[in-house]
């Protein structure tokens, strides 16, 4: 199995995660800076490969494996890391939602794909627009010191409780789709 571009794109923002983590605890002043910057460049990075393994025809089995675990990964580490720096309870709650409607659709997909309906849990635009919510929200919250006079932690909070509500809608469409094949 060759490795394409858009697949070693994917395994580099898995790699990204740790040193993410890294980053966070690590008390220097600029420790916030470094850690939006590395979470940054993985979502783009989640950007690129989508964008290369469609325009150059380089998908493949192992990449549309990978690349949502590696999304989800990310999200859920940076979810955790920030719930335990500001660990409120609307904070739990939003990662909750988060990341429990993630494992949800997951196992509804692996389900689906088991009995040979994969086709109707597709990714829709409403799932790609809560990722751009999701992952602006999540860089402003690691981030989280205000910039230009903008309450940057304010700002990625309300971003999250949007991200959330995309999460719970897109959610309910994905069992939606699946309801049919639920009741056999």
């Amino acid at each position: 199995m060759a490795i394409t571009i858009p697949t070693w794109l994917t395994l580099f923002r898995i790699t990204t995660i740790p040193v993410m983590v890294a980053a966070f605890y690590w008390p220097h002043p600029q420790g916030h800076i470094i850690t939006t910057a590395v979470f940054v460049m993985g979502a783009l990075t989640d950007w690129l490969d989508g964008w290369i393994a469609r325009r150059y025809n380089m998908g493949s089995a192992f990449g549309a494996f990978l690349d949502p675990v590696a999304d989800k990964l990310a999200v859920a580490v940076t979810l955790f890391i920030i719930v335990q720096r500001h660990n409120t309870v609307y904070m739990a709650l939003l990662a909750a939602v988060i990341v429990g409607r993630e494992i949800t659709i997951s196992a509804l997909r692996e389900w689906m794909a088991q009995i040979g309906a994969h086709g109707l849990v597709k990714v829709a635009a409403l799932g790609k627009i809560k990722t751009i919510f999701q992952m602006v929200a999540l860089g402003c919250l690691l981030f989280q010191e205000d910039l230009f006079g903008l309450p940057i932690f304010l700002i990625g909070q309300s971003l999250l409780t949007i991200a959330a509500a995309l999460t719970l809608w897109s959610g309910v469409d994905y069992l939606r789709a699946a309801w049919p094949s639920m009741q056999k």
